[in-house]
């Protein structure tokens, strides 16, 4: 299960948010650092409000490009929790979780603004 909290994956070393770019930032044991915008991290929030309880009760959640991120609660040591602006907290973000968006972050997007575009929704709020 590719989102299993307790599947082995690297912790990143540090965690950094800009929030003037709105970008967090996970730097690996190995030097590599990984960006993710903080509306991606929003819309693809492993919580259940967001993922839904099987394929067919995922939301496409519209309006988040302004979206940032207040606070980065640790989790044990296999995940963080993040708390947006707009009130979400309930996704925990494992290291498994963002190892797959890095493999995956290209796909996730481009599905997420097809999925917008297919159901008349925005990015940005009106």
């Amino acid at each position: 299960m590719p989102n299993d909290p307790f599947d082995a994956a690297p912790a990143p070393t540090a965690i950094h948010y800009d929030r003037a770019a709105k970008e967090l930032h996970l730097t690996y044991q190995d030097g590599a650092t990984h960006t993710f915008p903080a509306e991606l991290l929003r819309v693809e929030s492993p919580s259940a409000e967001v993922q839904g309880h099987g394929p067919d009760q995922r939301q496409t959640v519209p309006g988040k490009a302004d979206v940032t991120i207040n606070a980065i609660e640790p989790v044990g040591r296999y995940a963080v929790r993040l708390v947006f602006d707009d009130g979400h907290d309930t996704g925990l973000y494992s290291w498994r979780w963002f190892r797959d968006m890095i493999e995956n972050r290209d796909e996730k997007w481009s599905a997420y603004l097809d999925a917008l575009a297919a159901k008349g929704l925005s990015r940005f709020t009106s």
